[in-house]
């Protein structure tokens, strides 16, 4: 699509760590492009990882990426299980709740959900 977001790259201390991490997490399958690159696709954004010893955090002026999550609790157990580390808990926003968490490589990517409907 002309002038619409399609890529983005990440920085990775650890390739082979990340890619099991977000495979078991969140089923991603990745090619390899040599030795320090390999990219994803069909994500809801295709991407790559560049091996480096750089990482993105927000704090240090990076975007945040944020997943989507029927059921965040589900997701923050899957992130834990795997090895993620969580760098900012649940927390209530307006129309939903959202979570932060480091990956292998220390990036730091967001989870939110929707708020329940109110009855």
């Amino acid at each position: 699509m002309h002038e619409k977001l399609n890529y983005v790259e990440f920085p990775c201390r650890n390739l082979e760590a990340s890619k099991a991490f977000f495979h078991q997490v969140f089923g991603w399958t990745f090619t390899d492009h040599g030795p320090d690159y390999c990219s994803f696709a069909e994500q809801g954004l295709d991407g790559g990882f560049y091996r480096s010893e750089l990482s993105a955090h927000v704090e240090q002026g990076s975007a945040l990426l944020v997943f989507y999550s029927h059921d965040l609790e589900s997701t923050q157990t899957r992130i834990e299980a795997a090895g993620g580390r969580i760098s900012k808990a649940i927390e209530d926003l307006p129309g939903g709740r959202r979570l932060q968490f480091l990956d292998p490589s220390n990036n730091e990517w967001g989870v939110w959900s929707a708020a329940p409907p109110r009855h």
